[in-house]
């Protein structure tokens, strides 16, 4: 009794750690690598949140800044329109002059210079006033709009150019906008190493930016961000540059359409403590591995010796003894179970041997007594017949009623057709072709005879060069066929079927298909009888009669293949 405890013992650690330490372990990783999931998630979101406010922020702070500009044109313009000397207005607005890098200038209508807040080349050159004429259609008085900007010949800066008109006049302001970029965004994202932020406008100029771009193989009107603020659009997202995912925030600066645009890996902005947290699971890697190990040698010495061990034994199902005899390894349990299956199937072989003997007689018994009976019903029978056909034939020939020649001409028909019936009825008994002429004949004559009875087609093909075999084997493949096409004619509800005999070297391979409804394959032959599988189970047993492997390929609604394969070891040629 200590002996059979102290070999149970082996499987119980494999049990427990398969019960409770497993599932812990896997409970304990899952949760760990999921909180940091979620970690990351939430610092990702706050990181995405806080830059998407800064972008609303820093561009609000430049469109006040532009609306400011367009707002002091404004009052120029309208002050402008009631001054009697223009220059000395400018200088009365000169608080207005520090917002204007490049001055301030006012014009007639038809673009004369009145008056300069200071001797810059641009007030000097025709492209104002080309602009101001280029303005189609004309503003609406008051209004403060925006020219096309300008490169200032001294500084070589862009100058954006907003003007204002009033009852003839109309002001020019000249700022910069690099400067307004600059201001707005320095204090806020000047100070990080790791963020870029730039303004780029519709026509793809980059006004300002505080780091290089991460992009730069894709246009700037084009790159995550610009294009959804080049449209109106605020918001943000994510984007995996270098191997490092990036947050993107943008937003639209409306009066001048421009758009301002935010990017920065998120994993550096987070604390360093609460990115220290992240490290936290991999406390969980040492388990996690001798969970692995652990787990790697139960699939190796458990799972799949004993998935090795169920193919063998369904392979025994099916007759084929050499095949559990081969080590599966595994645990001692597993090795004691193989050995036991090896000795019940050594059993099992030794009744199916005399159960096969018996089967063998009896089939012999059955064949001798179909010849007995097609032999009589060919010599005695169908003979009888035939003379009782000849004698109406007479008979109608001499009677000179016609109603009488009418009965007798019916009474003849029915005793062709009896004979004919007969005689099919003989072939299926004692299959003639197959004595004679071997076994292709035979096949092809039973598949001819099947499409005629059956009204389905039935074809018959055969490949390799063709060979005798025992009459044993002829006479069990043949009736592998016929039964066969027997179940095609009954179950199978198909449109046509396939009769196939290949020759090769090593085997005979006997192929019975058709494209009907199918079915679901037994896992064993023990299982065909419960199902109804009669005639299956009967051509399982002629098959292992002859020594043939059977094989059943079939699927619900893809039809059915019988596939017979008889070894040639000591056939005739």
């Amino acid at each position: 009794m200590r002996l059979v405890k102290w070999r149970q013992l082996p499987g119980l650690p494999v049990q427990l750690f398969a019960i409770t330490v497993l599932p812990l372990t896997v409970l304990l990783v899952a949760i760990a690598f999921g909180s940091l999931l979620l970690h990351q998630r939430a610092m990702r979101m706050m990181v995405g949140e806080r830059d998407e406010r800064a972008a609303r922020a820093a561009a609000a702070a430049i469109t006040e800044q532009i609306s400011h500009r367009q707002s002091a044109v404004r009052s120029v313009a309208l002050q402008a329109a009631n001054a009697a000397h223009p220059a000395q207005l400018l200088s009365d607005v000169s608080f207005l002059l520090p917002d204007f890098e490049g001055g301030m200038g006012l014009f007639t209508a038809d673009g004369s210079l009145l008056a300069a807040s200071n001797e810059s080349e641009i007030w000097l050159t025709p492209d104002i006033p080309g602009r101001l004429a280029l303005t189609s259609p004309a503003p609406a008085s008051e209004t403060a709009y925006f020219l096309p900007s300008l490169i200032d010949p001294v500084s070589g800066e862009m100058l954006m150019l907003v003007a204002a008109m009033r009852d003839g006049v109309t002001a020019v302001g000249a700022f910069s906008p690099v400067s307004l970029a600059r201001r707005a965004l320095t204090d806020i994202f000047g100070r990080s190493g790791h963020s870029i932020a730039y303004v780029v406008t519709p026509e793809g100029d980059i006004l300002y930016q505080t780091g290089p771009l991460p992009w730069v193989d894709i246009p700037p009107p084009q790159q995550p961000g610009a294009a959804d603020a080049l449209r109106g659009e605020s918001g943000t997202t994510y984007l995996s540059i270098a191997g490092e995912e990036h947050v993107i925030a943008f937003s639209p600066i409306l009066p001048v359409r421009w758009a301002l645009v935010i990017a920065e890996p998120w994993h550096t902005v987070t604390d360093p403590l609460l990115r220290a947290t992240e490290l936290t699971p991999l406390i969980f890697i040492p388990a996690l591995a001798i969970t692995l190990g652990a787990l790697w040698f139960g699939v190796r010495q458990v799972v799949r010796p004993l998935q090795s061990l169920e193919q063998k034994a369904t392979q025994l199902g099916w007759g084929d003894f050499a095949a559990i005899a081969e080590p599966v390894g595994g645990i001692t349990e597993i090795q004691r179970l193989q050995t036991e299956l090896i000795h019940m199937a050594h059993k099992v072989q030794l009744s199916q041997q005399g159960l096969r003997s018996y089967l063998s007689a009896v089939t012999t018994g059955q064949e001798e007594e179909r010849r007995r009976l097609a032999r009589d019903l060919h010599d005695d029978t169908i003979q009888s017949l035939i003379a009782l056909n000849q004698q109406i034939q007479l008979a109608q020939l001499a009677a000179t009623d016609e109603a009488i020649a009418s009965r007798l001409g019916t009474m003849q028909e029915m005793a062709e057709q009896i004979v004919a019936d007969l005689r099919r009825l003989t072939r299926d008994l004692r299959p003639i072709y197959l004595e004679d002429l071997g076994l292709i004949p035979a096949l092809q004559m039973l598949s001819k005879d099947m499409s005629q009875t059956i009204g389905l087609p039935v074809s018959f093909v055969k490949n390799g060069r063709e060979r005798r075999l025992s009459p044993e084997a002829e006479l069990a493949l043949y009736r592998i066929a016929q039964e066969g096409l027997n179940n095609i004619a009954r179950h199978a509800q198909a449109n046509k079927g396939e009769v196939c005999l290949q020759f090769s070297d090593e085997a005979v391979q006997l192929l019975i298909s058709d494209d009907g409804r199918g079915f679901v394959v037994p896992e064993s032959p023990a299982e065909m009888a419960p199902a109804g599988h009669f005639g299956l189970l009967g051509v399982q047993e002629r098959a292992e009669t002859i020594g043939a492997h059977l094989q059943i390929k079939s699927t619900p609604g893809q039809g059915c293949c019988l596939e017979v394969v008889l070894p040639l070891q000591g056939d005739r040629a």
